[in-house]
């Protein structure tokens, strides 16, 4: 007879990744901790041991997952923010379930370290205002993951968020439409255009 296999270590991670499970499957407003518990095959309170403020902090960690985005500098200021922008539309669309917590939280911890490693990689790539154009590029992806994510007709469930038998199913996620690829594309272009041409370079 085969050993039984250990438990699984609760663990930040395997939190995060159940939550973005059900967030994205069926919705934010049925993220509860007891559903959250369930999913893990743990009481709902062991979840507080590596998230003290619960709800809270859960929320607060979804949304600094998702918006934590690394890309390697190119060899301008414009392949670099080109390069972060893509990864950060991609890693929004992953997870519509969660679009909304990163819309409204501030970032935070990893987050927040990520914006400042973009901002360095704009300035050193000679960028007169570099803060001020990654607060821009940020705003636009945002927006236009928002406004496909809208069309894809991805929504929250309506009725009660604990009604487990009310039947729904997200649309699928991740790829982009080749119309929507396009559009983020032309609006990128845009934007970078109108960043080099309000005070962009300056000398190295």
């Amino acid at each position: 007879m085969p050993a039984k296999r250990p438990p699984v270590p609760l663990s930040r991670e395997r939190i995060i990744d159940a939550a973005l499970h059900i967030a994205d499957g069926q919705g934010l407003r049925r993220l509860t901790m007891r559903r959250l518990g369930d999913a893990l095959q743990v009481e709902a309170m062991a979840i507080y041991h590596h998230l003290p403020r619960g709800k809270d902090a859960l929320m607060d960690a979804l949304a600094e997952h998702v918006t934590t985005v690394h890309a390697e500098p190119g060899e301008s200021w414009q392949e670099s923010a080109r390069a972060w922008c893509r990864a950060s539309r991609a890693a929004l669309r992953e997870h519509p379930g969660v679009l909304a917590l990163a819309l409204t939280k501030p970032p935070r911890g990893r987050a927040a370290i990520a914006i400042r490693e973009q901002t360095d990689q704009l300035a050193d790539a000679g960028l007169a205002d570099p803060a001020g154009a990654v607060r821009a590029l940020r705003a636009y992806v945002f927006g236009a993951v928002a406004v496909e994510v809208q069309q894809s007709g991805w929504a929250e469930p309506p009725g009660d968020p604990d009604d487990e038998d009310e039947p729904w199913r997200p649309p699928s996620r991740g790829g982009g439409s080749p119309a929507a690829d396009t559009d983020f594309e032309h609006g990128l272009d845009a934007l970078l255009a109108g960043l080099g041409a309000g005070g962009a370079s300056r000398t190295r």
